[in-house]
């Protein structure tokens, strides 16, 4: 089973935005996620449209299964 970590944030002009972890840790807790989430805000490390992060919006992980198929 594929885990994908999506951090959700909000720029500064409003605008969603995902950020996905493939295969993340199985013992992160809320408070890590909280404080990796407020370092990325707080040191700029990214923007969209000139709008870096200002808010965390939350965080959720995707399980999904994959299935191949020989043909």
């Amino acid at each position: 089973m594929a885990k994908t970590l999506e951090l959700i944030f909000e720029t500064s002009a409003g605008k969603a935005v995902v950020l996905a972890v493939e295969e993340p840790r199985e013992d992160l807790s809320s408070q890590e996620l909280a404080a990796g989430m407020q370092t990325i805000i707080t040191q700029n490390i990214f923007e969209v449209e000139g709008a870096p992060f200002a808010l965390a919006k939350g965080a959720r992980v995707i399980e999904r299964n994959v299935v191949d198929y020989e043909i």
